[in-house]
């Protein structure tokens, strides 16, 4: 069914050089279109890196295609969050009920590099960078690309866009068909600092996800292997807390000490990051239909982006890959039938965690702080270790798992009802108790 058929991924990131890999296993001559240089030679953008945070979906991807042991080489556990008050000591707060779980920084660079590595290590895979899709039929899979050297034209018998946020192949199914969409952006923005190693080691701990939680806004810092951590600011975009309100480098060294007191002595190149490193914009992209006439397709964030909150964008997208490729076999690759398919199992979940992502942005900037949630969080993990299978926290079941984000939303709120019903009960038998007490001192 597959020799013969020439696949065209447009976008060459985490998601399509996965998706060629597992393409060519199934036989498809995969060409891979890619608008920005190859990433092992070109020159970075600065301040585009946002460290992932690998978790068990991501693994499980990587896992079945046998990439988990090379893109782990790169990566460092993170058993917990470390939060950094604006005064007072840090608190450690485990992300598993045991302390024993992870979930894995890594950069999105190397991610990148390892799996396009192993995706143009196989036969039938090739990529071609500075290629900007600017045209496609749908209808016959012929694309058109600019390039360096002139205007390009190509064609596939099929044709998968992974080519993230701002999609040029969903831009084009938007011209053509019947496709629409919605991009709801965040009031929150994202610059990246750098915080370097220090004497050879690390400045931080680097078995945790650092969070500065300022209610409206926070910084997050991950470990990166050459001891240094990729610090993330998610400020807003507008009034006098933006990115723009701090525009020399008196001010930003007087609000970082009075907001971050503790960032200044391990960031000696704060101002200049900050002053540099440009401003990046957050959002959920939701559309439909993600394919047309059985040859055009959309596959991770260019169907379904989602805010960064979770540590979920990376790992969904390679679920979606690992789904794609099991409709694949289950429809024998029949395209007609397969690009729906997909997309009827996929879409649920991938609003649920869209949903997530948004809810977790609260807890990260504000709620993690409190300790109202903070007792919270030990009394779930106390139901983890007394029920185990039977309770499972919402981020277990997210990161530590493959159950599908649609069921994790549903299991998560049977748990707080079953929890609010046992909490009912237990304070109308104290009731009781107190009352049957009184009773009896009285003589009543």
């Amino acid at each position: 069914m597959t020799k013969g058929k020439h696949v065209a991924v447009v976008g060459a990131g985490l998601a399509g050089c996965l998706l060629a890999c597992y393409l060519a296993r199934r036989g498809y001559t995969v060409t891979m279109y890619e608008r920005r240089p190859d990433p092992r030679t070109g020159k970075v953008e600065r301040g585009r890196s946002i460290n992932l945070a690998l978790s068990e979906r991501g693994l499980d991807a990587l896992r079945r295609i046998g990439l988990d042991t090379t893109v782990m080489a790169d990566a460092l556990p993170m058993r917990g969050r470390m939060i950094h008050p604006v005064a007072g000591e840090l608190d450690f707060q485990q992300y598993s009920a045991d302390g024993e779980r992870a979930i894995n920084s890594i950069s999105r660079g190397a991610l990148n590099n390892a799996l396009l590595a192993a995706a143009t290590e196989l036969p039938n895979v090739s990529a071609h960078f500075d290629h900007r899709l600017v045209g496609l039929d749908p209808k016959t899979g012929e694309m058109r690309f600019e390039t360096p050297g002139g205007a390009v034209t190509a064609q596939a018998d099929i044709v998968l866009g992974t080519d993230g946020f701002s999609s040029a192949v969903r831009g084009q199914l938007l011209a053509h068909t019947g496709l629409t969409e919605s991009l709801d952006f965040l009031e929150h923005g994202y610059k990246e600092l750098t915080i370097p190693g220090r004497d050879g080691e690390f400045a931080l701990d680097p078995g945790a996800l650092h969070i500065w939680p300022r209610g409206a806004s926070m910084m997050i810092a991950l470990p990166n292997p050459d001891r240094s951590f990729t610090c993330t600011l998610f400020w807003p975009t507008g009034g006098t807390s933006a990115f723009a309100s701090l525009s020399s480098p008196a001010a930003i060294e007087k609000h970082f000490a009075a907001v971050y007191p503790d960032l200044l002595e391990l960031a000696p190149n704060l101002v200049d990051d900050y002053l540099h490193n440009p401003v990046g914009v957050l959002g959920t992209v939701r559309c439909a239909p993600w394919h047309a006439y059985g040859r055009v397709g959309l596959l991770g964030d260019a169907a379904h982006a989602i805010v960064p909150f979770y540590g979920q964008g990376a790992n969904c997208a390679f679920e979606d890959v690992v789904e794609l490729d099991r409709v694949l076999d289950e429809t024998g690759d029949d395209w007609d039938r397969a690009l729906p398919e997909f997309e009827a199992r996929r879409r649920e979940n991938t609003e649920a965690i869209a949903q997530m992502a948004l809810e977790n942005f609260v807890e990260m900037r504000d709620k993690v702080a409190s300790p109202v949630f903070q007792a919270q969080k030990k009394v779930e993990h106390a139901l983890e270790r007394a029920l185990p299978g039977r309770y499972v926290s919402r981020y277990e079941l997210v990161s530590f798992s493959t159950t599908p984000y649609a069921q994790v939303q549903r299991r998560v709120r049977r748990q707080q009802r079953l929890l609010g019903a046992a909490a009912g009960a237990a304070v109308l038998a104290v009731g009781a108790l107190a009352a049957w007490a009184f009773r009896k001192g009285t003589g009543a």
